[in-house]
């Protein structure tokens, strides 16, 4: 089966421990924020160290990384900040200029999991201290496992692809609705139409994002009860990551009754722009220096 996480959410739901809780870092572990210097963040070294903890979130379709992006627990404040990553975003990379391997989802493929941490250090200033990725399967598993998740379904999406394996035939009308199982991965793999009559998100594959992250917080709000504990064990075998299943067990427990008033989402600063006729997305430096700098709450 097709491996595409082109979702965020599954691995919210499953790790709500590092978007919500972060809880066993506070007993002492030195797993805290280290970030380090690069051309932009000269001035954010040492900030914040051994208060918080991130994450690097991925979803990968096949061997490459779909849906990145980076859970930034404050372990002081009890606040999280999630930076959902495009998947287009230009990146530097020796041999290469202007080509399709200048994006950033080419990188956990070539250089594994290390490699993209670096690009990501490189980019925000923000050392991952854990990851998760989540296949299809989980996507599956995490939803089925909180009931499904309640959506406003912004317009009648409709798309066909008789080639992906298996076919794929989104067909999801207007409206507030339950969504669940197979039908939560076409809404979040959605992004344009084929169909004449229908439409597409406006900003293409950064309207999908802001759906997504709005799905997010639905998804982790519900996962956030009594059921939390049930999912983390329902999808643990899904995922792969450094975390524990003990520690993230343990850490679900304590999440119940957590917020997601206290999870704030972003989009890593920048703007589409198409080069040798690819599109990249082509990240504005000093916005994102504002914008890290704005989370570590820094003058």
């Amino acid at each position: 089966m097709k491996r595409f996480l082109k979702v965020f959410f599954t691995s919210l739901i499953c790790f709500s421990l590092v978007v919500t809780g972060g809880l066993f870092m506070m007993t002492g572990s030195d797993n805290g924020l280290r970030v380090e210097a690069t051309d932009i963040f000269n001035n954010i070294i040492g900030n914040n160290k051994n208060e918080r903890i991130n994450v690097l979130l991925l979803g990968l379709e096949h061997e490459r990384s779909d849906t990145i992006m980076i859970a930034s627990y404050n372990t002081k404040t009890k606040t999280a900040d999630i930076i959902s990553i495009p998947r287009d975003t230009y990146i530097e990379r020796d041999g290469f200029r202007n080509n399709a391997n200048n994006k950033i989802n080419t990188v956990y493929t070539v250089k594994g999991i290390e490699g993209l941490n670096e690009t990501i250090l490189g980019i925000t200033g923000m050392k991952i201290d854990k990851y998760v990725t989540v296949d299809y399967d989980g996507v599956r598993a995490a939803v089925d496992a909180v009931g499904g998740v309640e959506v406003n379904v912004p317009f009648h999406m409709r798309y066909t692809d008789p080639y992906s394996d298996p076919p794929l035939d989104i067909n999801i009308p207007e409206g507030e609705q339950l969504i669940k199982g197979d039908r939560a991965m076409e809404f979040l793999r959605f992004r344009k139409t084929n169909y004449a009559g229908y439409r597409g998100y406006s900003g293409g594959d950064l309207g999908r994002i802001e759906a997504q992250q709005g799905f997010i917080k639905a998804a982790i709000k519900k996962a956030l009860t009594f059921r939390l504990p049930k999912v983390v064990s329902e999808v643990y075998p899904h995922v792969k990551t450094d975390f524990a299943l003990t520690e993230a067990t343990s850490l679900a427990v304590s999440s119940v009754g957590l917020s997601t008033d206290n999870i704030n989402f972003h989009t890593l600063p920048g703007a589409p722009k198409t080069i040798n006729d690819i599109s990249f997305y082509i990240i504005n430096q000093e916005e994102t220096k504002n914008l890290v700098y704005g989370i570590l709450n820094i003058k």
